[in-house]
């Protein structure tokens, strides 16, 4: 686990360091959405600039708690504070889920009404926020798949950059041909992205906190994976769940047949939930046959 929990800290730190980069780019070419959304009354680059501060602000969420999370583990809290990052995923995805609901509604009072919008404006803007969009991905795409929480940052920069497409798409429209009812339509499609991208977000967060089993992980192949090993006859009460994202922990119980070599088939269960199935965390109670265990309540 300490070994663990060192790499833990060196992949915090490189996220660190992309998040950071990542918020400057945000935050800078944000004021430059909302200078030209008001300059060209567009509600397409007005909505994109909106998830951009949502960016920024999720951003700066999964720093605070990536630097949460490398605090140490205190006598109140064993396993440190690797949830924060989890927390962090879990608001931002709300945060998508509001930002979203906000663009509709606007949207919607602009598609029984679209006002004029300047064409050439939204598609300068678009083109610039879709760049910046670009770079963040790129930066934070080694990354990605360490944490919740970094994922949720990459999504939102990734609806972002879908929302910059889609505002070039309503400049050309409206510069091409004049259909101003291209830019709520536009939105309203950012609002689609953002909805997908907060759901799946959503769903593996909820998983984590419910403590569900991680989706790599056939529970039932780990439990015979478990019984099939020599000196075992039964497994019971088997919970396999995650702590953060790459952290996932197991606890079991396992009869044996000789309850005099434990040693040798505890290293031998050890190994084969580490090489098989990538499982550090791991508690097990090795049972003689005919324990009498008092029933708990879970």
């Amino acid at each position: 686990m300490g070994e663990g929990h060192g790499h833990g800290h060196e992949r915090g730190a490189a996220s660190q360091r992309r998040l950071a980069l990542t918020l400057v780019l945000t935050s800078t070419y944000m004021v430059a959405e909302v200078v030209g959304g008001l300059a060209s009354g567009s509600l397409a680059l007005l909505a994109d600039a909106g998830h951009m501060l949502s960016d920024s602000a999720a951003l700066a969420l999964s720093l605070f708690a990536l630097w949460i999370a490398r605090r140490p583990p205190t006598p109140q809290r064993t396993f440190g504070y690797y949830r924060a990052e989890v927390l962090a995923a879990l608001v931002n995805g709300a945060a998508l889920l509001a930002i979203a609901a906000g663009i509709v509604h606007e949207a919607w009072g602009r598609a029984l009404a679209p006002p004029a919008v300047r064409g050439g404006v939204v598609l300068g803007v678009g083109l610039g926020g879709l760049a910046v969009n670009l770079v963040a991905l790129w930066i934070l795409e080694g990354a990605r798949h360490e944490s919740l929480n970094v994922r949720g940052a990459w999504l939102h920069v990734v609806t972002d950059a879908l929302g910059s497409v889609a505002a070039l798409a309503a400049g050309a429209l409206i510069l091409a041909f004049g259909w101003h009812w291209a830019d709520p339509l536009a939105s309203a499609l950012i609002c689609a992205l953002i909805v997908f991208s907060a759901w799946h977000l959503l769903r593996d967060v909820v998983n984590v906190l419910m403590e569900g089993v991680p989706g790599h992980i056939d529970l039932d192949e780990v439990r015979a994976a478990l019984a099939t090993t020599p000196g075992v006859t039964g497994v019971h009460d088997l919970h396999v769940w995650t702590i953060t994202t790459g952290v996932e922990a197991l606890s079991g119980h396992v009869v044996v047949a000789d309850d005099r070599a434990t040693g040798p088939l505890l290293r031998a269960l050890r190994e084969t939930l580490h090489d098989r199935f990538g499982l550090h965390h791991v508690t097990l109670q090795l049972e003689p046959e005919g324990f009498d265990e008092p029933s708990l309540p879970i």
